[in-house]
């Protein structure tokens, strides 16, 4: 092979890259199954599940490591960066420009673990591992928490996190072709590329310190969240592979697996009667009133609140999603807002998304 010939070849193969990673894709609607299931409150559940898989990725374990300050407000943290990353999925024309927003967060966070390891959140690989797991998460959410779901289904759900990768304008090199081939690529990462470091052991033994906003004592704060730490890590332990639970060192029995099934079909009957104005995030909520004419189209993304901004000496950091703080007269308004749409519920107003199921 000639000199020019491998140029050539180099050019073409950034070429194609370059067209995959600037291809134009729909963003996903309320017709798609992501919508019904990523918004939905009941993923809250498994926090510390996609949690430690994410973090046991080696280079976003080191990332974690030495960028993030999730142990010192875990709950701030995990509550903003949902925003943004459930505008990916929910933000019609402007999902890419929210999806340009979480690349740039990321674009800082690089450097060499502990073992010697050079790693960039922005690389490929990583990156789509990343979402891989939020891809999962949709799946095992609807799996045991929401009634299951069909083979074709969990090929639709694969088809659309496509979609919702290209979101993101990275290179599509890393993601499968099918929903076979990524089930393939799953069991693979997990068995021979995760591994247990600080900042798994740090998600599996987390402790939740209590905000500053939250006016109790610190041991009744305590007393209320290590109960709710441990359930979440006994969800993880039934959730995560096999190979994944033995590097963990956890155990799990047939019994606790159907513990985990019958659990999981209290979850779904209880929330026939939880309304969509709690059951939905925010941003996803938003979403379905725009989508039923209920709200402009153009209408201001739904930001985090403010209370859960990082702290004053990180927020000019640009890996910081930082809220606008909003004034005393916009919060009083949110609050009437979401009042008086609660209390409508109760003169039989039906909620967003079940209205547009019932229209399909």
């Amino acid at each position: 092979m000639t000199a020019s010939s491998t140029s050539t070849e180099t050019s073409t193969n950034v070429d194609r890259e370059h067209a995959e990673r600037t291809t134009v894709a729909d963003p996903l609607g309320p017709e798609s199954l992501t919508w019904k299931y990523f918004g939905d409150l009941r993923t809250g559940m498994m926090g510390v599940w996609i949690g430690a898989l994410q973090n046991m990725y080696p280079e976003l374990g080191a990332g974690v490591e030495e960028h993030s300050i999730l142990l010192r407000e875990p709950l701030q943290r995990v509550a903003r960066s949902v925003y943004p990353i459930m505008g990916v999925v929910y933000d019609g024309d402007r999902a890419a420009r929210t999806g340009e927003q979480i690349k740039r967060f990321h674009a800082t966070i690089k450097g060499t673990d502990a073992d010697g390891r050079r790693y960039h959140a922005l690389n490929p690989e990583t990156f789509y591992w990343a979402h891989a797991t939020f891809f999962m998460l949709v799946i095992k959410v609807a799996e045991y928490f929401c009634g299951g779901l069909t083979e074709a289904e969990k090929s639709q759900l694969f088809d659309e996190h496509v979609a919702w990768y290209r979101m993101y304008g990275m290179s599509m090199r890393p993601v499968p072709a099918t929903w076979d081939d990524f089930q393939a690529y799953w069991l693979r990462v997990c068995r021979d590329e995760l591994e247990i470091n600080q900042a798994t052991l740090d998600i599996l033994s987390i402790r939740i310190p209590k905000p500053w906003f939250v006016l109790m004592p610190t041991s009744v704060w305590d007393q209320m969240f290590r109960p709710m730490v441990a359930g979440q890590r006994w969800i993880a332990a039934g959730l995560f592979d096999q190979a994944v639970r033995e590097k963990a060192g956890m155990r799990w029995t047939p019994g606790d697996e159907m513990l985990l099934r019958l659990f999981g079909k209290l979850v779904e009957f209880a929330f026939i009667a939880v309304p969509d104005e709690i059951r939905l995030h925010p941003r996803a909520l938003a979403a379905y009133r725009r989508a039923e004419g209920r709200a402009p189209q153009d209408a201001p993304l739904v930001e985090a609140p403010g209370f859960t901004a990082p702290p004053r000496d990180r927020r000019d950091l640009p890996m910081h999603y930082a809220p606008r703080q909003k004034s005393l007269f916009e919060r009083a308004g949110s609050l009437v807002h979401t009042t008086f749409s609660l209390a409508g519920l109760r003169g039989g107003a039906a909620p967003g998304p079940k209205k547009l199921r019932r229209a399909a």
